[in-house]
């Protein structure tokens, strides 16, 4: 098979092992989320949420996880001389890292599946940043793959990873100030310039 074709299925792969990712991780929130809700909601959403991470987790998750190995494992193959640049082993790094997150998913979708929601809602959600982070950082060392280019690139992805998660937390406080007045039926208040 020509490398190209290679090289376009592990692409292909990657983007749906994140897809995966990104939405199996949201669907772990809206679970914990409606573990707190009243009943009949709680048993109503949780058993739909649970039957959606099973078929994405197996049916399109673990697969283009396994794809994207396969392929890019065979790019290498195919081209050893790769592997001297620094940039690759750092995009193999991130890669590994990946693969610890998508290990780390497995394990909250066993406990979710097991009715164990030890996680709040805010750690998953920081979590969830994570996958983020590593698309950026790959993304970055594939495309951005000059020495000088490097530095940039880490100290952009640091700046990135900042923000995001300052966004987070940004996110948690305008969260707990609009459940507060929901529960206190209190009219949003104009702030004073």
């Amino acid at each position: 098979m020509d490398y190209l074709y290679i090289k376009a299925l592990h692409v292909i792969f990657v983007v749906c092992w994140f897809a995966g990712l990104f939405y199996m991780v949201r669907l772990f929130i809206y679970t914990k989320e409606a573990n707190e809700k009243e009943e009949p909601a709680r048993s109503i959403l949780t058993t739909q949420l649970t039957l959606m991470q099973k078929k994405l987790w197996f049916i399109i998750t673990w697969p283009s996880f396994i794809g994207t190995f396969i392929f890019g494992t065979w790019m290498l193959i195919l081209n050893p001389a790769i592997l001297s640049f620094p940039w690759m082993w750092l995009k193999l790094i991130f890669v590994g890292l990946l693969a610890l997150y998508h290990l780390q998913c497995h394990s909250y979708y066993n406990q979710q599946k097991a009715g164990i929601f030890n996680t709040t809602s805010f750690k998953l959600r920081l979590f969830n940043e994570l996958a983020t982070i590593f698309l950026v950082a790959i993304v970055f060392l594939i495309i951005v793959r000059s020495t000088g280019g490097l530095v940039w690139g880490m100290l952009g992805l640091f700046i990135f990873a900042a923000l995001l998660m300052g966004g987070v937390f940004i996110y948690k406080r305008h969260r707990r100030i609009t459940e507060e007045r929901e529960r206190n039926n209190t009219p949003p208040t104009i702030p004073n310039n």
